[in-house]
């Protein structure tokens, strides 16, 4: 079976469960309507469909290639690019006076979504570009937005995030990189020479686009050690010349290109910068993006729009996962499951078989939800009118985006495997296609920050915001939900709004701990960040279950065309409240697991 864009699920959760309507009544939208949502996403599930998904194995058995300092991408990845450009996909959530569509971000994630679940190792590239653009639209100069946006937002020119180096890895702080200031006014105002390499550099050279924009965590000299000494520079590959369009090459390369587990069509590059290959006297050319020694705050724009990204990539794999282990389960026969008249019976008749893949589609469902309202609460942010209404929004984008990427990311990796696993050998071996989704989910939860470092940032600095206002404002709409629940006439919705309080009061309890903690043991918070961060995600990811099967009763109420749709939702929100959210007083114990038993004896006789 080849993937087949869920529209339904994603049109649903866009509308009824995260209420992307909302956006509709300020007028900051004026075209943004009920049609357009509908036409944007089945134009998009056909292109998807048609031009990415069969490329999918192509690209992962292909790979891309190295050779004379230039990278090959896989067979039809060149052709699919162009029809992206062509069709204004990558802008459809950027104002139109950069050269985007307008639309809000929550719509634009539902289409990557498609894009990354029909074909993740394409689906990089235009992810990273999203990033570069939000950093210099929002840090950039007014002319380097000028020349530079259009063509990134058109996609005509593709984005690449430098950080990573041998030696610093995670640490960026400890990066070399340097960055040298051309003094002769050359290359214009605020442009540096730069001398170094990165490693695991997405998308850091391709055939693609005309040119790849490179941004780059360099030194200036005499920076202070540590972070605060960073600088960003906006490097590309080919220097514009006075027409705008690219000209000689910079002094930059892709040195290597790294053999991995997954997403083998994705070029992660070593990049080599002002290593002389391409000038004399040598340095790539970079421009200064934002203030001196603030590179860091200037490139965490581009982190987190790639953090959220990352989490749809995860409900985007994870979509496809299930979607082939659904199918494999009804044409697969084996054994008489129970209550069977005949045998063999199709393995999705059987008990352990249906549960797995029922918690699977509930865990999706979940996951891309917590994203969707992720990105909502960024639409909001900028729209609303109230400036109290803005920053709460802002907030709960803030609070969202590491349990978006996280749990999502290792939802993924969960769905994958138990994609195999519903496979039995045929998903073990390559050519049953159920194992590339395994390989390619596995980096999501490692780049763009790993989900301990997540972890980490939801309980030191999410958490605490405004004394911890933020979370207090999602359980307490989380209650209401509870509440609706309760009121509901179906009994399933009943059990739901239960099983959701118990596991609010958890997540609770969990966040107040995690508060006292902050203030005189910060040790005993970090032991128990990634246990939080999953009770967060589960909750969470419940209650929006719920609203969706709320909502789902509101229309079987009103005979609305669809009912067994409907039911659907509420069997989902059923699976979800008995098998997943009883895991919750499980993670507020974990919560407190404490530093003590972590440090508490010599680690090296662990080995034995």
């Amino acid at each position: 079976m080849t993937y087949r864009a869920p529209i339904r699920d994603i049109r649903f959760t866009l509308e009824d469960v995260t209420g992307i309507e909302g956006l509709k009544a300020d007028g900051a939208f004026p075209d943004f309507t009920a049609d357009l949502i509908g036409d944007l996403l089945d134009a998009a599930g056909t292109w998807t469909g048609e031009a990415l998904e069969p490329l999918n194995r192509v690209g992962d058995h292909h790979g891309a290639t190295l050779a004379n300092d230039s990278v090959t991408t896989a067979p039809g990845f060149r052709e699919a690019y162009a029809q992206m450009v062509e069709g204004g996909w990558l802008g459809l959530g950027f104002p139109e006076a950069i050269g985007g569509q307008g639309l809000p971000k929550a719509a634009a994630l539902a289409v990557g979504e498609m894009i990354h679940a029909a074909n993740m190792s394409f689906g990089l590239c235009p992810m990273l570009t999203l990033g570069a653009i939000e950093a210099i639209d929002r840090h950039g100069t007014g002319a380097q937005r000028a020349l530079y946006l259009p063509k990134l937002v058109s996609g005509e020119w593709s984005g690449a995030m430098n950080l990573t180096e041998p030696q610093a890895g995670t640490d960026v702080g400890a990066l070399t990189t340097r960055a040298e200031p051309v003094t002769d006014g050359s290359q214009g105002e605020g442009a540096f020479r730069l001398f170094g390499s990165k490693i695991f550099i997405t998308y850091g050279d391709h055939d693609m686009a005309a040119n790849v924009v490179h941004l780059v965590l360099a030194r200036t000299p005499g920076a202070a050690a540590g972070s605060k000494g960073v600088s960003l520079f906006l490097v590309p590959k080919f220097l514009p010349d006075a027409a705008g369009n690219p000209g000689r090459r910079n002094d930059l390369r892709c040195v290597g290109l790294e053999k991995k587990l997954g997403i083998h069509a994705s070029p992660t590059c070593s990049m080599a910068f002002g290593d002389g290959a391409f000038a004399d006297p040598p340095g790539a050319i970079g421009w200064l993006i934002g203030a001196e020694h603030r590179g860091l705050a200037a490139m965490f724009t581009m982190m987190n729009s790639a953090r959220l990204n990352v989490g749809l990539q995860g409900v985007a794999v994870a979509e496809a996962a299930f979607q082939k282990a659904f199918s494999y389960a009804q044409e697969r026969r084996q054994g008489r499951a129970d209550g069977a008249a005949l045998a063999p019976s199709a393995i999705i008749d059987h008990s352990d078989i249906r549960r797995l893949l029922l918690v699977m589609k509930a865990k999706v469902n979940a996951g891309r939800a917590i994203c969707y309202a992720t990105a909502l609460a960024a639409d909001m942010a900028v729209v609303l009118r109230d400036e109290t209404d803005r920053r709460e929004a802002r907030e709960r984008e803030e609070l969202l985006t590491p349990i978006a990427k996280a749990w999502c990311s290792d939802m993924a990796v969960e769905i994958a495997s138990q994609g195999v696993q519903i496979h039995g050998g045929t998903g073990f071996v390559d050519e049953g296609g159920a194992a590339q989704y395994y390989r390619d989910a596995r980096i999501t939860p490692i780049y763009e920050g790993t989900n301990g470092i997540q972890a980490i940032d939801l309980v030191e600095r999410k958490l605490p915001m405004g004394g911890g206002a933020p979370m207090a404002r999602l359980i307490a709409e989380m209650r209401l939900g509870v509440e609706d629940c309760r009121a509901a006439s179906t009994p399933a919705i009943r059990d739901m709004g239960e099983a959701l309080a118990a596991g609010i009061d958890a997540l609770e309890e969990a966040s107040l701990f995690l508060l006292g903690c902050l203030k005189d043991n910060r040790r005993d918070a970090l032991a128990g960040a990634s246990a939080f961060l999953t009770l967060a995600g589960d909750v969470t990811g419940g209650f929006y279950l719920a609203k969706g099967a709320l909502a789902a009763q509101r229309r079987l109420k009103a005979q609305e065309p669809g009912t067994p749709y409907w039911k659907s939702r509420i069997q989902l929100a059923a699976i979800y409240a008995r098998a997943i959210l009883p895991y919750a007083i499980a993670h507020k114990q974990a919560v407190k697991l404490g530093a003590d038993t972590l440090f508490g004896d010599d680690y090296t006789e662990l080995a034995g």
